[in-house]
């Protein structure tokens, strides 16, 4: 099997394939629209890809992407991103004057760049800054990435698990040509649609009734401009439950009276780091 994802070799979608299919071979793609071309041609199997992280929020180019790509969402993965501090072999931590990492990482990891009084250098992706470092073999320069990344490309960690915050974890969307929906009363399910309102007047509100008075959970609402339109709206929504229970089967009928556009691009198996935060909150 191959599952493709955005990124160089060592990244963290690369990870969480490697947690989800131990036994699949990764397929890096430079952008996300190439992971997607990947999966809709048949050059790879599935996609993992990235939707929202905790700390960095959405990730914006997904909800644009998916809706349009004619794929559909067959499971979830939650991964906790732990970053590593990286050199060329025998680097010490007082060698160090710059580090370099994509954008969010850097910024997720900013208490240590401050104590260590190092330069930000923002790169393309964490596992590519990897490489680079590895290739250029300069001890006064670090990468920030994934422990699969300081393995593939032979580096030294010299600081670990550096992330500003403990609870920093990515969900992924594992996507597929064919929908493949879980079936009824296998476990905890979620569904996963997109929907353009009608322009009508609180015509939002009143599709949004149909989940509260059927008791449906509602885990996730986006709202984004479609072809740069400040008046043309599209929806992507996460609600707990299979389409054909009973409460979300009534839900849905309401949403897609007030609705011009309705489509489920999944439903699957709830990852079960769903169920620890809910324990946490309780």
């Amino acid at each position: 099997m191959k599952i493709a994802f955005q990124g160089e070799l060592g990244a963290n979608s690369h990870l969480a394939i490697s947690e989800a299919y131990p036994d699949a071979e990764a397929l890096p793609c430079a952008t996300f629209e190439d992971a997607l071309a990947a999966i809709t041609s048949g050059e790879a199997d599935l996609g993992m890809i990235p939707i929202e992280n905790s700390v960095a929020g959405r990730v914006a180019d997904i909800h644009h992407l998916l809706p349009h790509s004619g794929l559909f969402i067959i499971g979830e993965w939650f991964l906790p991103i732990r970053h590593q501090l990286m050199g060329v072999r025998g680097t010490k931590l007082g060698d160090i004057k710059t580090v370099e990492s994509h954008i969010h990482a850097l910024g997720q990891c900013r208490n240590i760049i401050r104590k260590l009084k190092i330069k930000s250098i923002v790169a393309g992706d964490t596992a590519g800054s990897a490489r680079i470092i590895s290739q250029r073999g300069d001890k006064s320069a670090a990468a920030i990435a994934s422990r699969l990344a300081a393995e593939i490309y032979n580096l030294d960690i010299l600081a670990e698990d550096i992330e500003d915050e403990a609870h920093n974890t990515t969900r992924f969307v594992i996507l597929a040509r064919e929908p493949k929906w879980a079936a009824q009363g296998s476990g905890p399910l979620v569904t996963t649609f997109v929907f353009n309102v009608r322009n009508l007047p609180a015509a939002l509100y009143k599709a949004m009734g149909g989940f509260a008075t059927n008791n449906v959970n509602m885990t996730k609402l986006e709202s984004y401009m479609v072809d740069g339109n400040f008046f043309a709206t599209q929806f992507y929504s996460d609600v707990d439950g299979h389409p054909d229970d009973r409460g979300l089967a009534f839900a849905l009928e309401e949403l897609k009276f007030f609705s011009k556009e309705f489509r489920i691009i999944g439903v699957y198996p709830a990852h079960p780091f769903r169920q620890t935060q809910t324990n946490d909150g309780e």
